[in-house]
């Protein structure tokens, strides 16, 4: 966008707009979650209910994201979604996707309870044996994860929250530290070793998204870990 866009946008403005956006983004995203998992409408939380958890909370989040950038007289190149040196930015999210499924699947969930880790036996509780159930899973982990959640929670939260700050360089610490606290208590993190889990690859992503500034690389690496997780969970657990 060009400065005369820009300068014509209080930080007010920007700050009211980034909270409201927050606020209903994290209510889009909770909606469906809490919608099948009190009615228990074709089974609850599994099979094909989780690609439309996956396709609702895209669709709801990408159409709440378009309005607020509007507002702000920006688009979504701005927030990151920009497809220069692709290649680069697609092997290095590879790298770190792949990274972190290989020690937390090699290494730290088979020290740390295997089977019996309450966020194995959350994901095992979501597959229903099916082709359809585990490719809704995945859909979830990509379209839901991977790349709504970099969305929101990278692409929007730190490069519109930066914005609010006089001192670029303060504003882009606060913006990365606040998302990355926010987006680990999103997960509902209860024990040391949750808060590991959850952490080191939340500043991964947020590492990737800051360094290349943009979303390639992040929405990479959250998308392939995520595949990785759902198939070798079920691979190695599911019976």
């Amino acid at each position: 966008m060009t400065n005369t866009n820009q300068n014509t946008i209080s930080k007010t403005k920007t700050i009211l707009v980034f909270i409201c956006t927050i606020i209903i983004g994290y209510a889009l995203f909770f909606i469906p979650d809490i919608f099948f998992g009190v009615t228990k409408i074709n089974g609850g939380k599994i099979g094909i209910n989780l690609l439309f958890i996956a396709l609702f909370q895209f669709l709801s989040i990408i159409t709440l994201l378009y309005v607020s950038l509007r507002i702000l007289k920006k688009d979504f190149s701005y927030i990151g979604l920009r497809f220069v040196n692709i290649k680069n930015d697609i092997f290095l999210g590879l790298i770190f996707g792949l990274l972190w499924t290989i020690l937390q699947f090699a290494l730290i969930i088979p020290n740390t309870g295997g089977i019996n880790r309450p966020d194995i036996q959350g994901m095992l509780a979501m597959y229903d044996g099916t082709l359809i159930g585990i490719l809704s899973f995945i859909a979830l982990g990509v379209i839901g994860g991977g790349i709504t959640e970099e969305l929101f929670n990278r692409g929007f939260f730190i490069n519109v929250l930066k914005e609010a700050f006089k001192n670029p360089k303060i504003g882009l610490w606060f913006s990365i530290i606040l998302s990355v606290a926010l987006f680990s208590l999103g997960h509902m993190p209860s024990t040391s070793l949750d808060w590991f889990d959850i952490l080191i690859p939340t500043v991964m992503y947020t590492l990737l998204f800051v360094k290349t500034k943009k979303l390639t690389a992040s929405i990479v690496a959250h998308g392939i870990y995520n595949i990785a997780a759902i198939i070798l969970t079920y691979y190695l657990y599911f019976n």
